[in-house]
């Protein structure tokens, strides 16, 4: 690849080319964006705010104020004033209350996805935007294979992630820093470098300085974002909401899957559903698979194969008005946590194919 192409700037049609994996989209689609205020959260803020407006819809950022710094705030302001001059409306959202002593880089993540997460949730919002490239994912690379990470791990950040309440998306994983760089200087558009990036106490700030290993380069893995739209498009097709806040499973359908997106289709099924934070373990998941795609006998309501699993509970009835036999799943009773939502990722689609969409107040 040729100097050129490494720092040439990001424009329309080439971030067009970079969210095409991510669909399909809801009409006029609205986006989400985590912004610092640093050159590459601000670049894809930019292109972001033109992709969905050239398709009818609309970009929002949101600005997190962790309150590690006494000039996190001030900065907090600046960013959405910057942003403002972008034609970009943004929220600034705060990291309240007491800070840990020790694992302060992680608690902060958590707090940061945390807040992003709700504030799609209260927007209906699906899709949250963040600005991974390619040099972090050298980076990450490079600390999981300190950590002596399996293959998941060194496969690096994942360009989809399925949440209950939104996807994930990271479109900028294959794209150079020098290429964000150069995005903004194309448009005048200045930036705020955030100073812990290079505060040596951080592993990562300290990678940087010390240079990521040839061994740790490497291209994002373009499957995983395949599997992710597989399990959006197989939810849209078999799975349908009832008005209890239930929803049914096709048993047939589910069945002639591969046992990958099978896997995959149920573990983002009863997360959502169960609110819970991790995925099943693979040994209870793979239980439940041989459960679900076993042989039915038609008309029976098959009450002996009921089961449990992640906080879920797992029915086999009589569809409404018919003697076809499908998979009623619910939340368990009296099990506590947040409102059940499909992963976002099944919502991503044309609204009058989906049969599934809830309603919320």
């Amino acid at each position: 690849m040729s100097h050129h192409a490494i720092t040439a700037p990001v424009d329309g049609a080439a971030f067009a080319r970079l969210m095409a994996p991510f669909g399909p989209f809801e009409t006029n689609p609205d986006l989400a964006v985590a912004v610092s205020g640093g050159r590459d959260s601000l670049s894809l803020a930019v292109l972001a705010k033109e992709w969905a407006a050239d398709r009818g819809g609309r970009a929002i950022a949101l600005i997190v104020d962790h309150g590690l710094r006494v000039e996190a705030a001030e900065e907090a302001r600046a960013t959405a004033r910057l942003l403002a001059r972008q034609g970009l409306d943004s929220v600034v959202l705060c990291w309240d209350g007491p800070k840990p002593v020790t694992g302060l880089q992680e608690a902060a993540r958590e707090a940061r996805y945390r807040l992003l997460r709700q504030a799609c949730r209260e927007r209906g919002i699906l899709h949250l935007l963040v600005a991974h490239h390619a040099d972090d994912q050298d980076e990450t690379i490079a600390m999981r294979a300190a950590r002596a990470s399996g293959p998941d791990g060194l496969a690096g950040m994942a360009a989809l992630v399925e949440w209950a309440e939104v996807r994930l998306l990271r479109p900028l994983l294959a794209v150079r820093r020098a290429r964000l760089t150069a995005t903004l200087a194309a448009r005048g558009i200045a930036w705020i470098d955030d100073p812990s990036n290079a505060d040596p106490r951080f592993e990562r700030a300290r990678l940087r300085l010390a240079g990521v290993p040839d061994s740790a380069r490497r291209v994002a893995d373009p499957m995983r974002t395949d599997r992710e739209v597989a399990a959006a498009k197989a939810g849209v097709a078999l799975i349908e909401a009832r008005d209890d806040g239930a929803v049914t499973l096709d048993p047939d359908e589910f069945g002639r899957l591969s046992i990958g997106l099978r896997q995959r289709l149920l573990s983002h099924l009863v997360r959502s559903i169960g609110c819970g934070r991790h995925p099943p373990r693979r040994e209870r998941l793979d239980r439940a698979l041989g459960r679900l795609s076993g042989s039915l006998e038609r008309g029976k309501s098959g009450r002996e194969r009921d089961f449990t699993l992640s906080g879920c509970q797992f029915a086999l009835r009589q569809a409404a008005g018919s003697r076809r036999l499908v998979w009623i799943v619910r939340a368990e009773s009296g099990r506590k946590g947040g409102q059940p939502l499909i992963p976002a990722a099944f919502f991503a689609c044309d609204p009058a194919a989906a049969t599934h969409l809830w309603t919320w107040p």
